[in-house]
């Protein structure tokens, strides 16, 4: 399996508050992104999007959104997170394992376009954090053994 890189990191300090551009951030097992607002409270402790979607959601579609407003924690380049559903994986210091697809909401089309419904479904990844590590913009991103 190829492996992919972590290309944006974001993050919101409040539910509904501006969207923080990081370098780095630190995973914690079992309660996700430190910074972020729903820390310690959320099976889903870190979300995931593949960077193509998010260009193709803009070439088929017509709507352009920069990553950070698909409401995902990282953006990936290089992998179909879908390969990585049932399994762990590193990305950066930090190993994972990935839970499920995680697809746009309504919430998020009332918010943006209700084309990204379409456009952007099957292109994140819900994932647990199983060891505490530290994410950083161009990290590789890698399915373990």
């Amino acid at each position: 399996m190829a492996a992919g890189t972590v290309e944006q990191i974001h993050v919101r300090a409040t539910e509904g508050g501006p969207v923080a551009h990081l370098a780095q951030i630190e995973a914690a097992a079992g309660l996700g992104l430190r910074g972020e607002y729903h820390f310690g409270r959320n099976r889903d402790e870190v979300t995931l999007i593949e960077a193509e979607r998010v260009e193709r959601l803009a070439a088929e579609h017509g709507v352009e959104l920069e990553p950070a407003a698909t409401w995902r924690n990282v953006t990936t380049r290089g992998l179909d997170l879908g390969e990585l559903i049932g399994r762990r994986f590193r990305i950066g210091d930090a190993v994972c394992e990935g839970l499920e697809r995680c697809e746009p909401c309504a919430k998020l089309a009332r918010r943006t376009d209700r084309r990204v419904l379409r456009g952007l479904l099957h292109s994140g990844l819900s994932a647990r954090i199983v060891q505490d590590g530290t994410i950083r913009v161009g990290d590789a991103l890698e399915a373990l053994p």
